[in-house]
């Protein structure tokens, strides 16, 4: 999409024109970059990782864009004693594997993303052979797997909750590679502030 140039400032300008298509990108659940091309034009597009864009409208979290996401009828307390054993086990607060949970697939068991994750934790296929395994839609098997990998993360950076809620959704090396910070990979970037924020809301009504 591109729209005409304007004396209006860039900022201005690119929030105007994503306004444009966020009828589309709110039916698709699709994020929308914005630039300014060298004849003053507005640029907008859904494809990421061309040089020069800036992300203007965020879309849902990977949790949200699971295959099967409803969970209008799940009740979170059904989670409640394997959630238990596994921050018992893992030493890990059952505050922040619910806020996982939460973002990532809203305590839908049998939640598959597009990518292939699965589960309560969205656990990939292959972080489940790494962790111990079992049925990956199995609400036990699951958390008690992403638990796991849970706590190598914690170790791995030294409790720094960011950058392990960086890495469970990036992959520990993705954190490695941008020097032990954030990834600036738009979904990290959403992903990592959505759970800080449900962990520290569990936290303080706990």
């Amino acid at each position: 999409m591109r729209c005409r140039p304007s004396s209006r400032p860039v900022n201005a300008i690119l929030v105007a024109c994503a306004a444009l298509g966020m009828a589309s990108a709110s039916a698709a659940r699709a994020e929308i970059f914005g630039a300014v091309d060298s004849s003053g034009a507005i640029v907008l597009t859904n494809v990421p990782g061309k040089p020069g864009l800036r992300l203007i409208v965020a879309g849902d979290p990977p949790a949200e864009r699971s295959t099967n996401r409803s969970n209008a009828n799940i009740d979170p307390s059904l989670f409640s004693d394997v959630i238990n054993e596994a921050s018992r086990a893992f030493r890990i607060q059952p505050e922040l594997l619910r806020a996982v949970i939460d973002v990532e697939s809203r305590y839908n068991p049998k939640a598959i993303s597009e990518k292939g994750a699965q589960g309560l934790m969205q656990v990939m296929p292959e972080t489940a052979r790494r962790f111990s395994g079992g049925d990956m839609l199995n609400p036990r098997d699951n958390v008690l797997t992403g638990a796991r990998y849970l706590r190598f993360l914690l170790d791995l950076f030294k409790d720094d909750v960011e950058l392990t809620l960086a890495a469970y959704n990036a992959g520990e090396n993705a954190v490695i590679r941008a020097g032990y910070r954030v990834p600036s990979l738009p979904e990290t970037r959403l992903y990592v502030p959505r759970v800080l924020e449900r962990y520290r809301r569990l936290l303080a009504a706990g």
